[in-house]
């Protein structure tokens, strides 16, 4: 599989519109981050390691109040486990790419750039140069995203600890989450996690999320199997 470099500024510029979400995201996250008590060069280098902007907002909030890390790890993986989902489909179109240009593609797995990657499939089938494609728009995400999260961290870091915004995890998980309602299915889902992390707020070891997690997805299933 060839990287086309029309291809590849093809891909960056169809990823413009989307880093209208990306560029504020970022910058409530390094906020959120150093806001959490993360120091902001380790807020950095976990933004280039991890690039998964919801579990970082939620690791940061797990971690700052001192939540055990194997809490840490369950919530993240529960969060990111639609990857694996990206990941099978992506599969399709990438499966004979040498293993150096997958393990790229994995890096720059990102909700945004496999949204943008699904429009230009469905508009162009046949196209030999995908993987250009999808390199330019993931590299336009995850360089504007950097950014963004880089002058958030600088933001945080300048501000006296009583000014820093303590909820700008729960904003940004909240502006996230809101356009996703779509249908009946995602608003059970939602209200059933949520009224479950409340009444459960006083179980240990943060046993609050995953339960929440598990009942919002049961919630989800049910309803959207239900009749209309």
């Amino acid at each position: 599989m060839t990287l086309h470099r029309p291809a590849f500024a093809a891909g960056a510029r169809a990823s413009v519109p989307v880093l209208l979400g990306v560029a504020p995201f970022g910058l409530i996250t390094g906020v959120a981050m150093v806001a959490s008590g993360i120091a902001p060069l380790v807020a950095m280098l976990m933004s280039i390691v991890v690039f998964a902007g919801a579990s970082m907002v939620a690791s940061a909030q797990l971690l700052a109040s001192d939540t055990p890390a194997l809490m840490v790890v369950l919530a993240t993986l529960f969060i990111n486990l639609r990857f694996m989902m990206y990941s099978a489909s992506l599969r399709l179109h990438f499966a004979h790419a040498s293993l150096g240009w997958r393990l790229v593609v994995a890096y720059l797995i990102a909700d945004n750039v496999y949204g943008v990657l699904l429009s230009r499939v469905a508009e162009h089938p046949d196209s030999r140069y995908k993987l250009g494609f999808y390199l330019g728009a993931g590299v336009m995400v995850w360089a504007v995203w950097q950014a963004a999260v880089a002058a958030g961290v600088l933001v945080g870091a300048g501000m006296p600890a009583a000014w820093r915004l303590e909820f700008a995890a729960p904003l940004a998980f909240i502006a996230m989450s809101v356009p996703l309602i779509r249908d009946r299915a995602m608003l059970a889902a939602a209200l059933a996690a949520g009224i479950t992390v409340i009444l459960a707020h006083g179980l240990p070891l943060r046993l609050s999320i995953p339960l929440a997690a598990i009942t919002g997805i049961a919630s989800g299933l049910t309803f959207e199997r239900r009749p209309r």
